[in-house]
């Protein structure tokens, strides 16, 4: 068999993603975690032992419902338990404990115990990291002095079996042009190039990836259902939340106060709300006055508590076809916190979801392509890179008495497309000023306009106001 492109530079990075990894949906794990065990298990052609690697997965990664068991053996039978899961560490400052919890299960820092000594061999991804991390855990029951049962862990090693090498995969890209590079990024998150009708659409889904790999980039998108909205902010990357429906807080969404705890944004690479017209959020006022702050400069402000986060916050709704048009109020059925013009002015763009196509079984990968546990270690590692920054700064002029907030959403949505598509770029002479344009600049000056557009329709002080005059200033290039 011939070796494919994206094999031959990315080598160990790929995997062959076909109609068997279908059937591991069934068991609701991440696209990251799924493609862990298919690049550990594969044959060197790609292929797998379904119902090994199944079964395999069933005995390491427990659901909610295998706790109770789990507990039985540790408890009744004196049983170590090892598995996969997710964990928070969490050091007490006023007694120097330090207790862990596991979301997945419901098992709060109440109930557990981290030994000092464990502690001391693996809390180096735990301080690297302020929200939950993926891990092997062993853990196991204990009585301490005053009798009190807890989950005691014996044993953790983090879930990250990759190396990011920035420099290695930026290499990498300079052997694809910019439409086998976009084939490459949709394969990377499951989706098979051919199934598309156009670049445009495939360009539109690879927007939804901007805020993975640009810290605090605010989005909304509004989309029909069925084109795959929930998939990749909850399937393609273990750094970003998902939350859907039921109630969102101020003390869920910054810090808790009677706990002490630091909410999502300062967790997570983002924070996603689906089907955001049927999420509640508790006290409009306390949310209002919270996200204002946060989404304009990633501090906030609970109580006498101040904190900071990088997380953007994306807005996902649903979109009736009747309503597909910039030039009405598309934002009107939105909660009541976003009711208010001055805070959706700090969402940086808008992406127009109803350009994406309805999933099909033609969009479904069936080749070799990136791994999604490599590929998101990369998007999470390239917000940490201040090079496109840069290079936006020197290749964009913007004309006198430009609003600030459009300057800031344009440059912050330029970085984010050059970080997804042009990561090799690593100075303004390496640009092609043609490709900026198309790919990064218009894309990114039409999101935030569709913006400024829809607060023209919401509050009367923002009509007619138009986007700032930029222009791309061509790179000296130095004999």
């Amino acid at each position: 068999m011939e070796e494919t492109k994206v094999q031959k530079y990315f080598g160990g990075m790929c995997v062959k993603k076909d109609a068997s990894i279908e059937q591991f949906a069934i068991l609701a794990i991440p696209s990251f975690i799924r493609d862990w065990f298919l690049r550990k298990y594969a044959n060197e052609d790609g292929s797998i032992n379904v119902t090994y690697i199944s079964q395999l997965i069933k005995q390491t990664i427990p659901r909610k419902a295998d706790w109770p068991t789990l507990l039985d053996k540790m408890v009744t039978e004196g049983e170590t338990v090892k598995f996969i899961c997710k964990i928070q560490a969490k050091q007490d400052v006023r007694t120097g404990i330090i207790s862990f919890e596991l979301p997945d299960f419901g098992v709060g820092y109440n109930e557990t115990t981290f030994p000092l000594d464990v502690w001391a061999k693996c809390k180096a991804p735990f301080l690297s990291s302020n929200g939950p991390i993926w891990g092997v855990v062993e853990l196991r029951f204990v009585v301490d002095s005053k009798k009190v049962g807890k989950i005691s862990i014996k044993n953790f090693v983090d879930f990250r079996p990759y190396k990011t090498d920035l420099d290695y995969y930026k290499k990498g890209r300079e052997y694809f042009d910019i439409h086998e590079w976009i084939d490459l990024l949709l394969g990377a998150i499951d989706y098979n190039p051919a199934g598309f009708k156009s670049e445009e659409e495939k360009i539109y889904l690879l927007t939804r990836l901007l805020p993975f790999v640009e810290k605090r980039l605010n989005l909304i998108e509004l989309a029909p259902k069925g084109t795959g909205k929930s998939y990749v902010f909850s399937k393609i990357s273990k750094f970003g939340w998902l939350a859907s429906g039921g109630i969102m807080t101020r003390a869920k969404m910054f810090y808790d106060m009677q706990i002490k705890q630091e909410g999502l944004v300062s967790n997570y690479d983002y924070v996603a709300l689906d089907e955001v017209a049927t999420i509640k959020f508790g006290d409009i006022n306390e949310m209002q006055g919270a996200m204002k702050g946060y989404l304009e400069s990633g501090v906030y402000t609970v109580g006498v508590k101040e904190g900071k986060g990088d997380a953007g916050v994306i807005l996902l709704g649903n979109i009736s076809e009747e309503n597909m048009n910039t030039d009405c109020n598309m934002l009107s059925k939105l909660p009541e916190v976003f009711g208010d013009s001055a805070l959706i002015d700090r969402f940086h763009g808008f992406i127009e979801g109803w350009k994406i196509p309805r999933m099909s079984e033609d969009k479904k990968i069936n080749d070799w392509a990136l791994n999604t546990e490599y590929f998101a270690e990369i998007m999470h590692a390239l917000r940490e890179d201040i090079i496109p920054r840069s290079i936006v700064d020197a290749l964009i002029k913007i004309k006198d008495g430009a609003d600030t907030r459009d300057v800031t959403a344009v440059k912050r949505i330029c970085c984010a497309y050059i970080k997804l598509l042009f990561p090799n770029w690593t100075k303004p002479e390496d640009v092609d000023t043609d490709l900026f344009e198309k790919y990064c600049l218009n894309p990114a000056i039409n999101m935030r306009g569709i913006i400024k557009k829809q607060l023209g329709l919401m509050d009367s002080e923002f009509s007619g106001k138009k986007m700032p005059e930029i222009t791309i200033v061509k790179p000296q290039v130095n004999d």
